[in-house]
């Protein structure tokens, strides 16, 4: 705990907080001023019209603290122009229902931005097929291009209910702030404690806490695709080279909720003959809610999934268990969810005979 505190730094953290206070306020009236706003449908299940414009805010707190205390931005400022472009992305999907393909091409260049100018990419894979590492050469870039919209779209696939994407973020990153204290790399702890404490007060409105009821704010596709961005741009950073905190295959396990259903989902659909990127609710939270959970039990219910995934990862690492085994571990889990959620309504109905 004395070794955390030798590299927290308070003045970063309440800036990022009450910046995104401030501005998840004042942002409100120009989110219905400029059509920023979500309006109940078939598939958005909500009261009333809410505020999109919880993203910018985080995006806006995490930006002016960095900035101002110098505590990120000297570092990764390709951070923050990559971040832009995604969260105007964001914003204009929000506003004008962009086609998938086009803001799909927009993510690939946001994700060129990370991998080419930034040089943050993926060279290793660790071992994961063996004893012999695997090593990318010049693929990494295209590789990594390729895993960053990946994670990119599968933080926007689950934001789907009140406050699941920016609690996986938490869960996350929180995971990701652990590692580096153990590591010896806690000089690095306030990259994702600064998101995390932008995150926080978007929470208090997102899910109504007390004092915050009648306020509600959505993310947005802006704040989802940032927390995505966010996420991979710091597991990438801390797994490759000398100084890595942790193995490549522990980050996929980190993340491998997200992951999971986004990869069973597009399998369902290609199979259906679907369009992969077609909006639909048969996501796990989808599948939670229709089983008869309610939203936040639905919420907490996923958060402590996404949190066993995690310490998956974090077990793997402290016994340094094979990434092969890791590695095939995962890629059998995907397999078995994936059925489980092609036949989701059968196996419920063979959980409630048995139960019965």
């Amino acid at each position: 705990m004395l070794f955390m505190l030798a590299y927290l730094q308070f003045v970063p953290l309440f800036t990022a907080f009450f910046v995104a206070l401030i501005l998840l306020v004042v942002m409100t009236p120009l989110a219905h001023q400029f059509g920023l706003v979500d309006q109940p449908t078939a598939r958005k299940r909500h009261a009333g019209i809410v505020p999109l414009t919880g993203g910018v805010a985080i995006f806006m707190a995490v930006l002016v603290a960095s900035v101002a205390t110098d505590v990120w931005m000297k570092n990764n400022p390709l951070f923050f122009t990559a971040s832009a472009f995604v969260v105007l992305l964001g914003m204009l999907d929000d506003r004008f229902d962009l086609s998938a393909k086009g803001r799909l091409m927009c993510q690939f260049g946001v994700a060129s931005i990370m991998a080419w100018s930034a040089q943050n990419y993926i060279t290793s894979l660790g071992s994961i097929l063996g004893a012999e590492e695997v090593f990318l050469g010049i693929g990494g870039y295209f590789f990594t291009i390729v895993c960053v919209v990946g994670v990119i779209n599968a933080f926007n696939m689950i934001y789907g209910i009140d406050g699941l994407a920016a609690g996986m973020s938490l869960v996350i990153l929180l995971t990701l702030v652990g590692f580096l204290i153990a590591t010896g790399n806690g000089v690095a702890i306030m990259e994702p404690l600064i998101i995390v404490a932008a995150i926080v007060p978007f929470l208090a409105f997102n899910l109504s806490w007390k004092g915050f009821k009648g306020n509600k704010i959505f993310m947005g596709d802006s704040g989802s695709m940032f927390v995505g961005l966010t996420i991979v741009w710091l597991l990438v950073d801390h797994t490759q080279g000398e100084g890595a905190a942790f193995r490549p295959i522990t980050a996929v396990w980190l993340i491998g909720l997200p992951l999971m259903d986004m990869a069973a989902i597009m399998y369902r659909r290609a199979r259906k003959g679907q369009s992969m990127l077609r909006p639909d609710r048969q996501h796990l939270h989808n599948i939670f809610m229709r089983a008869g959970l309610s939203s936040r039990k639905s919420l907490i219910a996923i958060l402590a999934l996404g949190a066993c995934f995690c310490a998956v990862g974090i077990l793997g690492e402290v016994y340094q268990v094979s990434e092969a085994i890791m590695f095939w571990g995962y890629m059998a889990l995907l397999v078995v969810y994936s059925f489980v959620i092609q036949n989701i309504w059968n196996v419920l109905r063979f959980i409630k005979r048995v139960t019965a």
